[in-house]
């Protein structure tokens, strides 16, 4: 394998020690930045010739949290691929962080072998989560599908309707059907989507929660 170029940003020096002593023994990487915050790395990066191939990037952090640190890494090293690596498992972090860029989300309790098997994963082009963030991201998508699923191809024209801002007749003009059928659809809309309300279901549609 060709020599990969790694960064750490961690601002704990226990775990930052433990991380740079098991990569440096690898043969084929090379550990180039040590930080303890993301304005370290940058101010480091910057002035160094040598070209960032995978940073592993904490989100607890001196200075700005790595998640605000992400666009910025991104802006200056554009051809780095960016692994988070935190003790941070909730689904707001995860989701945050590979939105802003992050092609990768590792939990801290990731033993050190499979922490090397994602950045080698990553440095060939590819992806990589700890098992328990795979769950979550899955679980996050499950959840919204479940949720229309539960509903007819009828229900959801009707849903569909009242998003739109449609009145009943309106939308039983469309479907040909009787405004009572409407109102039967829409009782059991609720009943099924565990609501009360015209106003719940459009906030749920706007939160992107159905």
């Amino acid at each position: 394998m060709s020599l990969i170029k790694l960064a750490i940003v961690e601002d704990d020096h226990l775990v930052q020690d433990s991380l740079n002593t098991f990569f440096e023994a690898q043969d084929y990487v090379r550990c180039l930045h040590l930080s303890s915050s993301v304005e370290d790395f940058l101010k480091t990066e910057k002035a160094s010739e040598d070209h960032i191939d995978v940073i592993l990037l904490d989100i607890n952090l001196l200075g700005m949290s790595g998640i605000e640190g992400i666009p910025l890494i991104m802006d200056q090293c554009p051809n780095t691929d960016i692994v988070m690596l935190t003790t941070f498992e909730d689904n707001e972090s995860i989701f945050k962080a590979l939105c802003a860029g992050a092609c990768s989300y590792l939990s801290k309790k990731t033993p050190l072998k499979k922490i090397l098997e994602a950045v080698e994963v990553v440095y060939k082009g590819g992806s990589y989560m700890s098992p328990s963030i795979a769950r979550k991201i899955v679980n996050q998508y499950a959840k919204k599908r479940s949720k229309l699923s539960v509903l007819t191809d009828r229900q959801q024209d009707i849903v569909k309707g009242i998003v739109d801002g449609k009145s009943y007749k309106m939308i039983a003009d469309d479907l040909f059907v009787s405004i009572d059928t409407v109102r039967s659809h829409i009782k059991n809309i609720y009943k099924a989507l565990n609501i009360n309300s015209k106003a719940e279901l459009i906030r749920k549609s706007y939160d992107d929660d159905l």
